[in-house]
């Protein structure tokens, strides 16, 4: 059912989408033509009443109730809401299409991890993709209408051979008023450990891995029944319908054509037929119907997935992957080119035009002079550094030294009235000095370098960075 037009658009020319508006199936015109009818005829209905029904009182009321509807169609924010709407539908039409399974991953590692070429290894196989297609399947017959006509009933599944009598009579016994479609999933889980307990699953890794696939395979089998669950909020919907329609019942009667001898703005032309009205309406409208159409791409639509084309091909393909082609490898011969140091592919004639030049990086298209790829000495490199930049005046030799002697001596005046005796009680307190640690200024003071008799010159500061001379 899907529309390809991919082909029809592979290389960009003038008017390359111009050939895509002739088309019928899948389009917009198919999908809008009777709501465009339907209101060109309402708007005509309304334009001959005007002119030939209404008396002159009447036409004059009409006239007033049209000026008001068209200044009033512009208060309803249409693009906004009907913008935002259509984004959101779009995307989560892209996420449903990415979580329909797909047992590809699955059938290799079953193939991969399965063995046995006897009766027993190929029905383990066999059987194990089975209930991976019986999963995908109970999950599309709940979502897709194509689906369910065709697989009505669990008697179609077994007539068609994605289930035994056995199965649907255990399937049927659960007692579980929810979808079972991870009934499969737990049959291929312990069908895989007898396996591996049989041998034919040789280690704890190979096991490990199909369960991975098994649980991959089956998040996508949930998140697509979650997405038939969980829809769009009906206020949006609504919100966003309503808005749509209002405008243009609004515009029925505002965008007539009125007389132009009653000299009102705007309407001194009387085409009859409002031909950027039904454009704006076709916009529109065709926007809302486009959601329309995705917001639940399992349905019977032109552009709704083919999923039961996904069940044929993905039925056939992992039986074919696990039965068929189990074991069987080529057998192996030297390519033609098992002597070519750098082989190349060849073109055909149709395809030696596009052949291109191996791109290295877009640096490599910068053309230099050749005097410019000339080195240079590093002391002409540094002088012309100095004479841009203006290098930070050094400090005098010994700076660091006086300040660190500074700040070893504050440090054993403290260590040594530490380990002084406490005065005795009722004499005077130790007067506090400069860098004890009992005054903010003082240890400021130290670690400044504004010591009695040390001055502040301009390098009076600590150098995070000194060099050989003033480590000295």
């Amino acid at each position: 059912m899907t529309v390809t037009y991919t082909s029809r658009v592979a290389t960009a020319r003038f008017g390359g989408f111009s050939q895509l508006l002739l088309l019928w199936r899948g389009s917009i015109y198919k999908l809008l033509y009777r709501e465009l009818l339907l209101f060109l005829t309402a708007y005509l209905g309304l334009s001959l009443a005007y002119r030939f029904l209404l008396s002159e009182a009447q036409k004059r009321l009409f006239e007033k109730l049209v000026l008001y509807c068209d200044k009033s169609a512009n208060l309803i924010p249409i693009s906004f809401v009907l913008g935002f709407y259509v984004a959101l539908v779009l995307e989560r039409w892209w996420g449903q299409f990415r979580s329909v399974p797909a047992p590809d991953g699955l059938m290799v590692a079953v193939a991969g991890n399965v063995h046995g070429a006897d009766a027993r290894g190929r029905i383990l196989r066999r059987t194990l993709m089975r209930y991976g297609s019986l999963a995908a399947l109970l999950v599309l017959r709940a979502v897709s209408t194509a689906v369910y006509k065709r697989f009505p009933t669990t008697d179609h599944l077994v007539e068609a051979g994605f289930l035994t009598r056995e199965e649907r009579r255990r399937l049927e016994g659960l007692r579980s008023p929810y979808n079972k479609f991870w009934v499969p999933c737990a049959w291929f889980g312990a069908l895989a450990g007898q396996a591996r307990r049989e041998g034919r699953v040789r280690d704890d890794c190979a096991l490990k891995l199909l369960m991975e696939e098994l649980n991959r395979f089956r998040g996508h089998c949930s998140l697509l029944f979650h997405y038939d669950w969980i829809s769009v909020p009906l206020v949006y919907t609504q919100v966003v319908t309503i808005a749509v329609y209002t405008f243009f019942v609004t515009c029925l009667i505002g965008r007539q054509f009125l007389d132009p001898a009653q000299g009102y703005a705007g309407h001194e032309l009387d085409l009859g037929v409002p031909v950027f009205t039904l454009l704006q309406f076709f916009f529109y409208v065709g926007w809302l119907k486009v959601a329309e159409q995705l917001i639940n791409p399992f349905g019977e639509d032109d552009d709704d997935f083919e999923t039961n084309t996904l069940i044929d091909r993905n039925f056939q393909v992992s039986m074919l992957a696990v039965d068929e082609l189990y074991g069987e490898v080529p057998t192996l011969e030297r390519d033609r080119y098992w002597d070519a140091a750098s082989p190349q592919a060849p073109y055909t004639a149709a395809a030696a035009p596009l052949r291109q030049p191996a791109f290295r990086g877009s640096a490599f298209d910068v053309a230099l002079a050749k005097e410019e790829m000339q080195f240079q000495p590093l002391e002409d490199i540094g002088e012309t550094l100095g004479d841009t930049l203006e290098p930070p005046p050094r400090p005098a030799p010994g700076t660091f030294t006086r300040r660190f002697s500074l700040l070893h001596r504050k440090n054993s005046a403290g260590s040594e009235r530490g380990l002084s005796p406490e005065p005795a009680p009722g004499s005077p307190p130790t007067p506090a000095t400069p860098g004890d640690g009992d005054s903010l200024g003082g240890d400021t003071a130290v670690l400044l370098g504004d010591t009695p008799g040390g001055g502040s010159g301009p390098h009076d500061c600590w150098l995070l960075h000194p060099t050989i001379d003033d480590m000295v």
